[in-house]
């Protein structure tokens, strides 16, 4: 027995030495030997060694591939682009590669909202996506039953505290639409026409100011609040998920509605220090969606409006405040005016106007190159994307109430308008008048609108020394506001907002204030006007509607033609004033050049 089982502990080690060392001697290969194994039945060497051969070789792959597992394996996304175009991405992006290929990592760009606008798709990114140059990216569309599209984007931009936004070229409806840059899924366009875009928590009043699309109220009046109510949650489509509250006032395209205690509360763990936005809403959903607000229509056909619209809060409103940090501010809204904006700045800031909110209507033009080179510590500049079309009433509600809780006064005019001051006072003259009459809540002025004055090319030096022939009467108005004199609808008709019960305005004296307005000016820059119009309740030059209206050029109708007299129209009265007065204080001395 004891021979035995040390034969069968020798045939074990054995094996793995293969046969040519079973052949060897040492007693493994005797005759003796090789017959006890045969006679109990044991595997011939050959086989024992194959099987644990496989089972050694077995292990190291094993072994191997749990090292690759935990330590070197890492997922990758493959993509036809060339790889230097992705390097170039993820470095415009402030992305580090991981791993050896540079097709490994993309930047991280999350879609949250896409909108199709009547010529163009908005995708609407989610705070923090970083985004590259439009050139080095491409919008995908995927249609029912076709193959996936790809088409270069019109326009990007961003700003360091919103989402940042993409413009794709409008596509056929029923398209999903998403960047080539991104993983998350494809998001179908809502439609612009029918749309809740935007929404200000108001603190003042634990309000919240929702801007909405589709309802159709007249311009200039109220409506009937009652018909409507506010809806919040993160998935409007769950009755049983959302908070509903009451509509304080509807006019044009703002409603102001109540803001629920579980709202606000909800809104106030969301912009903690921390600013993760990571709290729950109290009905058990999770931030995968963001908080939304909407407007429903009541009654037999009750109905949501889609919406976007994430509400913001506003600054804090201080009941007890002292003087306010600014004086004097203006709000514009603008597209494609970025060469004419230094000498709009620099001027009013000379005669005394402490702070801007431009709010940007998807201009394409280098408009952030121009204000990067304004200096900030001289120039408060706020640019604010506005992508909406045709709402300019709207943002300048918006920006009525951004602008509150800082600003005196507000003016709102554009960038083709200058205040000029033509007696001896000032504009800071002008508002000290009205400081202690709080019962004064709009300042009103006149508009002289001057035409191309002879010229037929851009000029160099600026409008205001340019031209200088107009028309004799005034046109219209523009107004310079108290934001806290406002009535709660923030009803506004682009040239005056309507006031608080017992609020009025006054109309300043033509010999004391007065705008120039550089609305004709040469065909090149006036062409630009039949591109559309940022009015929600004004007509398109080329829409045959209201063609004999005082919004429109006398005379020249829809068709962007121009005429052959143009560089003489609207000339019947010579004004150099404002020209005078900017030579006199801008020009420098020794090289006689304008700042601008």
């Amino acid at each position: 027995m004891a021979m035995s089982a040390k034969e069968r502990k020798l045939s074990r080690l054995g094996s793995c030495k293969g046969g040519a060392a079973s052949g060897s001697g040492g007693g493994l290969g005797s005759p003796a030997s090789r017959g006890h194994r045969a006679a109990a039945g044991a595997p011939p060497p050959r086989r024992v060694f194959a099987a644990l051969f496989a089972f050694l070789c077995a292990g190291v792959v094993v072994l191997g591939g749990v090292h690759v597992i935990g330590a070197s394996f890492r997922p990758v996304l493959r993509t036809a682009w060339p790889s230097e175009t992705l390097k170039a991405i993820s470095s415009d992006a402030g992305t580090q590669q991981a791993g050896s290929g540079a097709d490994t990592v993309l930047p991280s760009v999350h879609v949250r909202h896409a909108v199709a606008l009547p010529d163009r798709v908005l995708l609407i990114l989610k705070d923090g996506s970083s985004l590259p140059a439009p050139e080095r990216f491409e919008c995908l569309y995927s249609p029912a039953n076709s193959s996936e599209l790809r088409r270069q984007p019109l326009l990007a931009a961003s700003l360091p505290d919103g989402p940042s936004l993409v413009h794709c070229p409008a596509e056929p409806s029923g398209v999903d639409v998403s960047l080539s840059l991104s993983l998350s899924p494809l998001v179908v366009p809502l439609p612009w026409d029918r749309l809740v875009y935007t929404a200000l928590v108001d603190s003042r009043d634990n309000s919240t100011v929702v801007f909405a699309k589709g309802m159709n109220l007249r311009p200039g009046r109220l409506g009937v609040a009652s018909r409507y109510q506010c809806v919040f949650g993160r998935d409007l489509s769950k009755p049983k998920h959302v908070l509903t509250s009451p509509v304080i006032s509807a006019a044009q395209e703002v409603f102001r509605c109540v803001t629920p205690l579980r709202i606000r509360r909800y809104l106030r763990m969301s912009t903690d220090a921390n600013g993760n936005g990571d709290s729950d809403d109290g009905n058990g959903d999770s931030d995968d969606k963001p908080m939304l607000v909407s407007i429903r229509t009541k009654g037999q056909r009750d109905s949501t409006l889609p919406s976007i619209a994430e509400p913001e809060p506003l600054p804090r409103y201080n009941r007890h405040r002292g003087q306010k940090a600014h004086s004097m501010c203006v709000c514009t809204m603008l597209r494609n005016q970025a060469r004419f904006l230094r000498e709009w700045i620099i001027y009013h800031s000379h005669i005394g106007v402490d702070r801007w909110f431009i709010y940007d209507n998807n201009s394409d033009d280098d408009i952030e190159q121009v204000l990067s080179t304004m200096d900030s510590s001289r120039y408060n500049v706020t640019r604010h994307l506005w992508p909406w079309m045709k709402s300019q009433e709207a943002g300048f509600a918006h920006c009525a109430l951004r602008a509150r809780k800082s600003c005196e006064w507000v003016g709102f005019i554009d960038i083709d308008e200058f205040l000029h001051f033509p007696g001896n006072q000032t504009l800071p003259d002008v508002l000290r008048n009205y400081k202690n009459r709080p019962r004064i809540g709009e300042l009103r002025t006149a508009c002289h609108s001057f035409g191309p004055s002879g010229r037929t090319k851009i000029p160099k030096k600026g409008v205001t020394t340019s031209y200088t022939c107009r028309l004799a009467a005034p046109e219209r108005h523009k107004s310079i506001i108290r934001p806290d004199a406002l009535n709660p609808s923030l009803i506004n008709v682009v040239h005056h907002f309507h006031l608080k019960e017992g609020v009025k305005y006054v109309n300043i004296g033509q010999g004391v204030m007065l705008i120039n307005h550089y609305k004709y000016q040469v065909w090149e820059v006036f062409k630009d006007k039949f591109s559309g119009r940022v009015a929600t309740y004004v007509a398109d030059w080329q829409d045959e509607e209201n063609v004999g209206s005082r919004d429109r050029a006398p005379g020249l109708g829809t068709k962007p033609v121009e005429p052959e007299d143009w560089p003489r129209r609207f000339c019947e009265v010579y004004d150099t004033g404002l020209k005078d007065f900017v030579h006199k204080t801008f020009t420098d001395p020794d090289t006689g050049s304008l700042p601008w």
